[in-house]
């Protein structure tokens, strides 16, 4: 096995596309666990951390771009990350430990297309999108069409993710992130369900992004619960039906961790609270 500390995209592309046996080092948290197990030989380890700008997070224009080597506990310790969007750092800051904390990365959460991932509902109800370099050049592409199953992307042979990109929300938009999980840390979610907001100068509902993680082999985008609150003031009737929409789209199994009926109901519970804290935020109540 080789350890390859490329400078450049470029470079890492090169060593990416001549070995489909080469994977990718970033934060290592997962990538090295497998090693260890042995559940993969990688022929080439390509650490991507020595390359300008995977380390960084930076404003650009309207949206902030984040470093594929970023980690989880420098993305919660951004204040301007955390003031757009809570959510979303919550989601990350509940991706291990301490001390995973300071090598996870959210690309790294993304990429292992694990289907209870937290990063990842709450980047696709925020509407985040990913960079990627290859062969062929570059690309953008919504977080959500990455995942393409269980430990399976759409990522090309040669294909590497350099950036993730936040849009900079307006003043009246906000996000939240909640998941079930059995313990009350350090566990994998049973359903995780993220929701992002705006509102108009009265209160009402005039974008909305619902997504749900663990209640299908991919992150769920669900048009109809966000259609649910769209127009609303966030009402009873609103909540029962983003309610029934998200239980109703939620697609899961039963394993010893909870049932198909359990995780549905469980689906509709959380897109209602999460809801709700966003709609507190947006609108500037007292959470």
């Amino acid at each position: 096995m080789n350890y390859q500390s490329p400078q450049s995209v470029k470079e890492a592309v090169g060593l990416l596309n001549a070995d489909k046996n080469a994977y990718v080092l970033a934060g290592g948290t997962d990538l090295l666990v497998r090693l260890r197990f042995g559940q993969i030989m990688p022929s080439v380890i390509v650490d991507i951390k020595k390359i300008d700008g995977m380390r960084t997070i930076t404003q650009e224009g309207n949206r902030f771009r984040i470093g594929a080597a970023v980690s989880g506990a420098e993305i919660s310790e951004h204040p301007d990350l955390c003031a757009a969007w809570p959510g979303v750092v919550e989601a990350i800051d509940l991706i291990g430990s301490t001390q995973i904390q300071g090598r996870a990365t959210a690309v790294g959460n993304l990429c292992n297309a694990g289907p209870a991932a937290d990063a990842v509902p709450a980047l696709v109800a925020a509407g985040a999108v990913v960079q990627i370099f290859g062969p062929n050049g570059a690309r953008e592409v919504p977080v959500e069409d990455i995942p393409v199953g269980p430990g399976q992307t759409s990522l090309e042979q040669g294909e590497l993710v350099t950036s993730l990109f936040l849009p900079v929300p307006s003043a009246n938009c906000a996000d939240a992130y909640l998941r079930f999980i059995p313990r009350t840390e350090m566990d994998i979610a049973v359903v995780g369900c993220a929701v992002s907001l705006a509102v108009d100068d009265g209160g009402t509902i005039v974008q909305a992004r619902v997504s749900l993680g663990a209640v299908a082999p991919t992150v769920l985008l669900i048009k109809e619960a966000a259609n649910a609150i769209i127009g609303t003031l966030l009402d009873d009737a609103a909540l029962d039906a983003l309610s029934a929409a998200a239980s109703a789209a939620a697609n899961p199994i039963t394993d010893k961790r909870g049932t198909i009926a359990f995780r549905k109901d469980v689906s509709g519970v959380l897109a209602r609270r999460a809801a709700k804290i966003a709609y507190s935020r947006a609108t500037g109540e007292k959470k």
